[in-house]
């Protein structure tokens, strides 16, 4: 039993660390309408990664993890840029065209490196049951400065997301805002996909928020609870993922998206209850 707990306490650690981190971020994007952007960013995340593999260098090397972040801040800070006063082409569809040639690419690079194909596959579905202290702390060391630039810039966050396809200040001003924003989650998914994997990282952002905004739409206690959702299904699909020898990140992907829909149907039931 020991044993068991010290193993796990490095994966249950990064669990707490990306629930709330993502969960933080999962408010803004749910907020925005933009949902697929997690999945857009990883994939250009994983491109880079695959790229520093062509050039040479090792899987898990910081020169590969580099490359991996250059690739996806400079395509985060185009899309920065694509706000504007009257949006004619939805920003949800800037991401599915971003998210398209990323995998495209991916793909056609998949040919050329030997194993290409596991490492599209382990970047996809991850392994967080082993996550040691070393990327725990790595995680804190990077996602501690910017959870205090968030705080201090959470007015004028909160304010953006709220408007949605409306302007609260000027457009060059939102666009400032914007690039802080999407350059500083944009390093959080280069950092938490080889944790967790892509599906993990994209279902830790949307599940949670999406239950804590079924009950409650104040910005701190949708915050809280998502985080604390994302925690409860993270340390559960774990263990089921130990107890009965199956995928951790596909376990936890399932028990969150199924949550989901649980609390959903709870809350029409509720409704209707009060309504008869």
């Amino acid at each position: 039993m020991i044993e068991n707990i010290i193993f796990l306490a490095a994966p249950i650690t990064a669990c707490i660390l990306l629930a709330g981190i993502l969960g933080y971020f999962g408010n803004h994007i749910l907020s925005r309408g933009i949902i697929f952007i997690d999945i857009a960013l990883a994939q250009i995340a994983a491109l880079g990664s695959m790229i520093g593999l062509l050039l040479g260098y090792a899987d898990g090397s910081a020169a590969v993890s580099y490359l991996s972040l250059l690739f996806t801040v400079l395509v985060i800070s185009v899309f920065s840029l694509t706000k504007f006063e009257k949006q004619v082409i939805p920003q949800e569809a800037i991401i599915g065209i971003i998210y398209g040639i990323g995998l495209g690419i991916a793909m056609l690079l998949a040919e050329k490196i030997p194993g290409g194909s596991n490492y599209i596959s382990k970047t996809i579905t991850g392994n967080i049951l082993w996550v040691t202290w070393e990327n725990v702390f790595h995680c804190i060391f990077i996602f501690v400065p910017i959870a205090l630039i968030h705080f201090l810039l959470r007015r004028h966050f909160i304010n953006i997301s709220a408007s949605k396809n409306n302007l609260p200040y000027s457009l060059n001003k939102v666009r400032l805002f914007e690039l802080i924003f999407y350059i500083s989650f944009a390093i959080v998914v280069v950092y938490a996909v080889p944790i967790g994997g892509i599906f993990l990282v994209f279902v830790l952002l949307i599940a949670p928020t999406a239950i804590a905004t079924l009950f409650t739409q104040k910005w701190s206690h949708r915050f809280f609870w998502s985080w604390m959702i994302g925690i409860i299904g993270s340390f559960a699909g774990i263990y089921l993922s130990y107890e009965i020898d199956i995928s951790n990140g596909p376990a936890i992907v399932c028990l969150l998206g199924i949550l989901v829909f649980m609390f959903a149907l709870a809350k029409i039931f509720v409704q209707k209850m009060k309504r008869s």
